[in-house]
Formats: structure tokens, C-alpha cells, sequence
């Protein structure tokens, strides 16, 4: 359920729709690094994302340089 809000949030702002899990994720730190969410709910927006299988931008960059 939270994904399809958290996705419906995406696309209301951005006028599309995301193209992975890993968009939507980025997005949702943006708004964390911007104070437009707290903690609380970036954390459980990160916990639904990640069980998803979304890969923030940094842990692809990690990824990368331990291959």
C-alpha cells in the first residue's frame, strides 16, 4: 500500500511516473536531505524501498568501486 502512495507522491510533484524504485528512493532522500520529511518517515519510506529492491545512488556508487 505505502508504495503506491509513495508513488503517487512522485508522480503529483514530477508530472510522471518513476521509472524504478531506485528513482522514487532518490527522490525520497532528496526530500529528507531537504527537511520536507523527517526521519521517522524516511525511515520507512528507505525500509518499503529497499525490501523492494531499490538501490540508492551511494550504494550503487559503493557497488561500482568494490567490483
Amino acid at each position: 500500500m505505502l508504495i503506491h502512495e509513495l508513488v503517487h507522491a512522485f508522480a503529483s510533484e514530477r508530472n510522471y511516473t518513476p521509472d524504478s524504485v531506485d528513482q522514487l528512493l532518490d527522490f525520497y532522500q532528496y526530500k529528507y536531505i531537504t527537511e520536507e520529511i523527517d526521519i521517522k518517515n524516511y525511515r520507512r519510506i528507505f525500509d518499503c524501498l529497499h525490501k523492494q529492491g531499490a538501490i540508492s545512488a551511494h550504494e550503487y556508487e559503493q557497488l561500482e568501486k568494490s567490483l
